[in-house]
């Protein structure tokens, strides 16, 4: 059987942590993609406010595979 993969590139952010902001992105992604088989992390960033880190972002690729 062929299997063919497609990859989206989505930005997810969190006030908590670099992890949060993944399991953020991931929860999203899940509801609109079927058939993730993976996240590869592109780019981390936090976003700063009066010298505090106010929000962990992260850059990824959802991997899915196609149906049909």
């Amino acid at each position: 059987m062929d299997r063919v993969a497609r990859v989206s590139e989505i930005i997810a952010g969190s006030p908590l942590s670099f992890d949060d902001a993944i399991r953020v992105g991931f929860e999203r992604a899940n509801k609109t993609l079927r058939n993730i088989t993976g996240l590869r992390i592109i780019e981390q960033r936090v976003a700063i406010e009066n010298g505090k880190i106010t929000e962990y972002r992260v850059r990824m690729e959802v991997i899915f595979v196609l149906e049909g």
